[in-house]
């Protein structure tokens, strides 16, 4: 496969996920803005959009744009902003535009499909976003997202084509499965007495869990109260849980070793080695040392292997478009 198809296959996969998974930092934030006043004396409204941001590494380019945060800037430029790359607005015109210079190594209905979310997405505006409601929006993109994937699925011949796609999802997903918990588990403003701080920080995690559809699952492979150690095993270690940091390395190292047709290749050892790294991991070890640095590592690492797998596969014979290029190079910078 010629490495330029290469490359805008896996970025059409990387920026729906992008797009799936900003729309749940967003619902993330949303639900802890609205934590009760009584259990925080009125910080989540502030904070909960603040490590939205700080999340991807946009505090300070967003405050020297906006000069303070609030809920409507931060939903303006994480969904609607068209001159902030990693938008979900940017997120579905970079993955129609690269899904249009590869029509005839995709299937007729993902290129509508994702036109048609472009299309959408291009008429959207705070005005109407106001009227459908931040939620439902939400959800809608959440719903495009999967709409893509299921169709991709559906009707993509398993080629070479079908796993860049497949290795562009589950690394950002892997990536993603990072930012959503650093999200919580960074919160240097819980209350200091024990009755309120568990209070608040059962809410925070509840409503990780429930934006990313993952109550219920938590609820049956755990059967106990909502624990910081249970979501961050459940979001890093269960290999049940689709969206774990688990289930994407496993997932990313079967489809390097297939890409390397038995040759040996460095980004199928470093793809190898971030999967057993979290194979053999245990919750408690991870705690004892710290969540936050094994955090760091691992998105570190994450960040090495998306560089070599582009080094790889995707370099040799083309580069990047410039408007990819700017969005790529953007994204690793907040890794």
């Amino acid at each position: 496969m010629l490495c330029r198809t290469a490359n805008d296959l896996y970025w059409v996969a990387r920026s729906m996920e992008r797009a799936e998974n900003t729309a749940r930092l967003l619902d993330v934030a949303q639900r802890i803005a609205l934590l009760p006043e009584r259990l925080d004396r009125g910080k989540a409204q502030a904070a909960a959009w603040r490590r939205s941001l700080d999340s991807l590494g946009l505090v300070q380019p967003f405050l020297e744009r906006h000069g303070r945060i609030d809920a409507e800037g931060v939903v303006g430029h994480l969904l609607l902003a068209p001159d902030n790359p990693n938008s979900i607005h940017s997120c579905f015109r970079s993955a129609r535009e690269n899904a249009r210079a590869q029509r005839v190594a995709i299937t007729s209905e993902m290129y509508e499909d994702l036109n048609s979310s472009w299309l959408e997405i291009r008429r959207l505006d705070a005005a109407q976003l106001r009227r459908n409601g931040l939620s439902h929006t939400l959800e809608w993109v959440k719903t495009r997202s999967a709409s893509f994937r299921g169709i991709t699925i559906g009707t993509l011949g398993r080629g070479e084509g079908y796993q860049f796609l497949q290795l562009g999802a589950f690394i950002e997903r892997a990536e993603w499965s990072i930012r959503l918990l650093d999200m919580i588990a960074s919160d240097d403003d819980l209350p200091e007495t024990g009755e309120a701080r568990d209070a608040v920080q059962y809410f925070q995690w509840s409503a990780l869990l429930q934006a990313l559809s993952a109550f219920e699952t938590y609820r049956r492979l755990y059967r106990d109260s909502v624990s910081p150690a249970g979501v961050a095993a459940l979001m890093l270690l269960n290999g049940d849980n689709p969206r774990s940091l688990q289930t994407c390395v496993d997932a990313i190292y079967s489809i390097l070793q297939s890409l390397a047709g038995g040759a040996s290749l460095e980004v199928a050892r470093q793809a190898g080695a971030l999967a057993a790294q979290s194979r053999y991991a245990r919750m408690d070890e991870i705690i004892a040392g710290g969540l936050e640095p094994w955090l760091q590592d691992t998105m570190a690492r994450l960040s090495r292997l998306g560089a070599e797998i582009h080094h790889q596969f995707m370099t040799t014979r083309a580069v990047p478009a410039p408007a990819q290029a700017e969005v790529q190079a953007q994204w690793q910078n907040t890794a």
